[in-house]
């Protein structure tokens, strides 16, 4: 009973942190209400994030038998800050990349290449050998790429653990555009297409060197079922490319990762538990100790553990709407504000001071500050009614939002701090300072003035 009591304890914890962090970060001056300086800050719950990495370690760690490999690689791309990487590394996790940009990030955090995965559907030859170089895990992500490692690892002896990504085409989920296992996925190789599972046997016997697969079945709105059934498809592959080589030659599965985040609550459902379950039931054979594991999660560690605070600059009526414009909109929630049904955030009133605001619900779009009518963080949301000078809390936006920010009206890239909180006290860490305008000019060509004259 305790043990199904944790998840409900851990997000009642992470409710009273997020309190006291605005609070504090009110009182220290990371974001001013009434007439404040800074409108606009953005927090990462360290204490929130070691929790999510010691749940994902946990799960696989008490399903598999000892000694089994398993690499819990981050998706980079869900948050990439040098600081969260390397936090995560510390917590036991790798890196998931996806691009030169991504690995130069895992590389700063110290990340070291056998701990790092190379996943993209557009390699360039130049990123290939690096990786190669560096002994950095590859899943070559069709058969033109495929030709491009025969001839690198046919110049060069590599330590690269090197394998293909397989589309299972088990279907979408509630998201198409995050759907990557439907028939026409433009990621990996089609499974289920005419004659490609004799094909990739035979790609396999032919190349000693292939020595895992890999799949990305999920994502949000994908159910846990579905996950687990693009994975029961690539470890049944596995069987039988071993079969024809007559040997133990694909010794790794890189399972992915995309386990959805419900948006609406504190609660966190699916957990990692939750999902290691639906795998032993679809697949128990995972478990059975013959093959290491990679998982590549991004969004399900970071979400819940960020945290936008933007203040109300003014508030206003119209058509009869109650309307609060804030600081935050699209260039840090973008899929929010383009996909609302798709993507909800929750809102939460605080007053100036840092304190949760009561009052009766009223009706009232939250606003962001970009040029255009559909710059809302939410539209028709029931809450104590705002004035200028009080707080919008956005949670769950750890991953995917204000660390990925959109350029839109060159407005700035906020700050971001880690918080612990010890305690009534709280303690700040900058992670990424804010954006000024010297940088806005510089990105937008400005020691480039009189290129076009």
């Amino acid at each position: 009973m305790a043990a199904d009591r944790a998840p409900e304890r851990s997000a009642q914890d992470a409710a009273v942190r997020r309190d006291l962090a605005v609070r504090a970060a009110v009182d220290q001056g990371l974001i001013g209400g009434g007439d404040g300086d800074e409108p606009l800050v953005c927090l990462l719950d360290v204490a929130g994030i070691r929790a999510s990495a010691a749940a994902l370690t946990a799960a696989f760690a008490t399903a598999l038998p000892a000694g089994t490999p398993v690499l819990h690689a981050f998706a980079v791309k869900a948050a990439p800050l040098v600081p969260v990487l390397r936090l995560l590394a510390d917590a036991g996790l790798g890196c998931e990349v996806a691009s030169p940009g991504e690995l130069a990030l895992a590389r700063a955090a110290g990340v070291p290449p056998e701990r790092t995965v190379l996943d993209s559907p557009a390699k360039t030859p130049a990123e290939l050998r690096e990786a190669l170089a560096l002994g950095i895990a590859v899943n070559a992500d069709n058969a033109q790429e495929l030709a491009r490692l025969d001839a690198l690892v046919g110049s060069a002896p590599t330590r690269s653990p090197l394998g293909l990504r397989i589309n299972p085409q088990t279907g979408a989920g509630a998201i198409g555009a995050l759907s990557t296992a439907t028939a026409t996925s433009k990621f990996g190789f089609a499974l289920r297409d005419p004659g490609m599972r004799e094909w990739l046997v035979a790609a396999y016997r032919d190349r000693p060197w292939l020595t895992r697969l890999h799949v990305h079945s999920g994502s949000q709105g994908v159910p846990l079922a579905r996950m687990a059934e693009g994975v029961r498809e690539v470890h049944a592959l596995a069987g039988e490319i071993n079969a024809a080589a007559g040997r133990r030659q694909v010794d790794t599965l890189d399972i992915g990762g995309g386990l959805p985040v419900d948006f609406t609550s504190d609660a966190g459902s699916p957990t990692y538990a939750e999902y290691v379950g639906a795998l032993r039931s679809a697949v128990p054979e995972l478990f059975g100790g013959a093959y290491g594991l990679v998982t590549e999660f991004g969004r399900s560690l970071l979400a819940r553990h960020g945290l936008v605070i933007t203040r109300v600059e003014y508030t206003k009526a119209s058509g009869g709407r109650a309307i609060a414009v804030t600081h935050a909109g699209v260039q840090l929630a973008t899929r929010t504000v383009y996909v609302p049904e798709a993507w909800p955030l929750r809102m939460l009133a605080y007053d100036a001071k840092g304190t949760p605001k009561e009052g009766p619900p009223v009706v009232q779009d939250v606003a962001g500050p970009a040029c255009f009518a559909g710059d809302l963080l939410a539209a028709g949301r029931a809450l104590p009614e705002l004035s200028p000078g009080d707080l919008i809390v956005v949670p769950d936006t750890g991953a995917y939002c204000f660390a990925t920010p959109y350029g839109y009206n060159s407005l700035p890239r906020p700050a971001v701090y880690g918080f612990t909180a010890d305690g009534p006290a709280v303690r700040f860490a900058l992670v990424r300072e804010a954006q000024g305008a010297a940088s806005i000019v510089a990105e937008a060509g400005g020691g480039q003035r009189d290129a076009l004259l």
